[in-house]
């Protein structure tokens, strides 16, 4: 048969408009460049990750649940969310459940959001919020970040008009790790009409410190508000990808529609209610990783001096157009960072032995 098509241009079966969004990028993996450079091993301080391995009881809940694989896992998500529900002290028509909190957030525009309606977020902030928008046909409006490398919330409320639908506060931000207080929020929040829904994203919740950064489960008596949550940070279930939201209960409902069915996997489920009989033990290694932050980021201060303050388990060098060339150099020396092309470098809070390693190269590339 003669392929008469061969040499004709292929038809587009994509959208267009996708060509100008950026790729998701993930940490690179340490296995592949620590064979690169002839390493026993490397150091990856790229994704956020909590260093000290899966809490204890993990592990046996999720091999007892694999047994059972070859069934659905509940839709409903019953237990866990009744689980999440007596230790937050919330209702549990107001949770919904995901693979990870920003599959959540990805839902929340869905529920929300019409195509050419706005979804408002500060910039730079967590990169999938334009991935999210672009892929529900919402308009994303970025507010720049402050001189402080964080939210403008003044000029976030500024930025409102009566096509916008939805709103995302970082809070810790990532990628900076830099927070809003509690009377800013306050002030925030008053200026938002009650048509629009505030989603605040609190993914580093468990690594702040400062108590002036308040709890937003405290807000939930405004019906605007939803808070996003996970489970994949200090509680240690990256690799397991669920995520958790409260909202007011038409909202979480809208939510727990349009979620991918059957998405909160069995063996997640199983591993979350795990690690929530093991709040002790998290507060224990987030306080590790807040001593470890503190260090690195008064070390760091030695050779960039406006490195923020960080609440979340990373800390975040402004390096402007320094930030890939910095990547590299890091690299160089078998660590793996984040740098964000044109802004900064952001760098996930290790062990102190990897820790130590980020700030021999750091010192290496900045002195």
């Amino acid at each position: 048969m003669t392929d008469t098509g061969r040499h004709q241009p292929p038809l587009r079966l994509t959208r267009a408009d996708l060509d100008a969004l950026p790729n998701y990028v993930p940490g690179r993996s340490p296995a592949d460049l620590a064979r690169e450079l002839g390493l026993p091993e490397a150091i990856k301080l790229a994704s956020n990750e909590v260093p000290y391995g899966p809490l204890p009881g993990v592990v046996e809940a999720v091999t007892e649940a694999v047994a059972g694989s070859h069934r659905y896992p509940d839709m409903g998500v019953v237990a866990l969310r009744q689980a999440l529900a007596e230790r937050y002290g919330v209702d549990p028509d107001r949770i919904a459940t995901g693979c990870g909190s920003v599959a959540l957030a990805e839902h929340l525009v869905r529920a929300t959001c019409l195509p050419g309606d706005e979804l408002l977020y500060s910039w730079r902030s967590f990169e999938a919020y334009p991935i999210i928008a672009a892929t529900s046909g919402a308009t994303s409006v970025r507010v720049p970040n402050d001189a402080g490398h964080g939210h403008d919330l003044a000029s976030m409320a500024a930025a409102v008009t009566d096509r916008t639908r939805m709103i995302l506060v970082c809070n810790p931000n990532n990628p900076t790790g830099t927070a809003v207080r509690k009377a800013e929020l306050d002030r925030f929040l008053d200026a938002v009409p009650d048509d629009v829904l505030v989603v605040i994203d609190e993914a580093y919740r468990e690594f702040v410190t400062d108590p002036e950064v308040p709890d937003a489960l405290s807000y939930l008596d405004r019906p605007n508000v939803a808070v996003l949550r996970t489970l994949s940070k200090a509680w240690g279930l990256a690799g397991l990808r669920i995520g958790w939201l409260v909202a007011e209960p038409t909202v979480a409902a809208a939510v727990r529609k349009v979620v991918t069915p059957f998405s909160t996997s069995m063996a997640a489920q199983a591993g979350a209610l795990a690690a929530l009989a093991q709040a002790d033990e998290v507060g224990r290694r987030c306080a590790l990783v807040v001593a470890e932050r503190d260090r690195v980021t008064e070390a760091l201060r030695k050779f960039v001096p406006d490195v923020p303050s960080s609440q979340a388990n990373f800390v975040w060098l402004p390096l402007g157009e320094r930030a890939v060339d910095f990547g590299k150099a890091c690299e160089a020396r078998g660590v793996i960072v984040r740098p964000f092309a044109g802004d900064g470098v952001r760098v996930t809070i290790g062990t102190p032995a990897e820790n130590d390693a980020f700030l021999a190269a750091a010192e290496a590339a900045l002195a």
